[in-house]
């Protein structure tokens, strides 16, 4: 519901910003625009020549509704044979996991999903695995060499 209504000046390529207007919370945030989305875009871009929607319907004079963006998540779902239950929304989800995942801290997600209340985005805590922090304590890192700096 929040990708559907996205106008091709809702992208910047240079700042790596998506601009979601009255998104999740029926606030206006910005997200990220990873350089492969951006590639993908431009391909897309190519070849659909979009002006004003990013997604028109076809007449142009309205975004696509989230009804065929729904079929078109389950199409493409059915010609990846992905078997795994979970509809479009659960792409929100995962973005947000793979976040978690990558060692970003709670609040930047919270910004990034629209979200009011630090409590909503930490029920993401649960379905990430973090990687690279093993169990044990801050001083256990003291142990760790460091590289020595350059001598001058």
């Amino acid at each position: 519901s929040e990708a559907v209504p996205l106008k091709v000046t809702d992208l910047d390529a240079t700042q790596q910003t998506i601009r979601v207007e009255q998104g999740k919370g029926a606030i206006d945030r910005y997200t990220v625009l990873p350089p492969s989305l951006v590639t993908a875009l431009r391909a897309y871009w190519r070849r659909a020549r979009p002006t004003g929607w990013l997604f028109p319907a076809r007449t142009g004079d309205h975004p696509l509704t989230v009804w065929c963006a729904q079929h078109a998540f389950y199409d493409a779902k059915r010609r990846a044979q992905i078997r795994k239950r979970g509809g479009i929304h659960s792409l929100r989800h995962c973005f947000a996991t793979h976040l978690l995942e990558a060692g970003v801290d709670l609040p930047t997600i919270q910004r990034l999903l629209g979200h009011r209340s630090l409590q909503t985005t930490s029920r993401y805590l649960h379905l990430a695995e973090v990687a690279g922090i093993a169990p044990g304590s801050p001083l256990d890192l003291l142990a760790i060499p460091r590289p020595s700096s350059p001598s001058a």
